[in-house]
């Protein structure tokens, strides 16, 4: 079963930084793929960043260069370390559990319906 619980969000100002936790209590965490998706006001849910079993990654355009997912294993648990940040990253941000395969070097992520309650990030000054 998995469980997800996440952590870390709150205010910063444009520019700075935060660190996303989601911790799953379930132990099937190190055979899943993991993913954070974001959801803004009045916009869809959309793929932040995924990370395989194996530790590839994907990541938004919109968030390459910015963001960082990361997973400890031994700890049940992925990271967003998310710097620059910008008004336009205001979201609820969510963990999710999924699979993905990697094809011809690109990393697909499917996420099953495994959500934690959200993070709230608000970028603002």
């Amino acid at each position: 079963q998995v469980q997800l619980v996440e952590s870390g969000g709150g205010l910063v100002q444009p520019g700075g930084s935060l660190r996303l936790s989601c911790v799953d209590s379930g132990s099937m965490f190190s055979s899943n793929a993991m993913g954070w998706y974001r959801q803004a006001p009045g916009k869809e849910r959309e793929l932040v960043a995924a990370v395989s079993s194996g530790g590839s990654t994907k990541y938004a355009d919109s968030v390459k260069g910015r963001f960082t997912i990361s997973r400890e294993n031994a700890k049940n648990s992925v990271y967003l370390q998310m710097n620059s940040l910008k008004p336009e990253d205001t979201a609820v941000y969510y963990c999710n559990a999924g699979r993905a395969t990697v094809r011809f070097g690109s990393l697909y992520y499917y996420g099953m319906d495994y959500w934690g309650k959200g993070t709230l990030v608000t970028v603002s000054s």
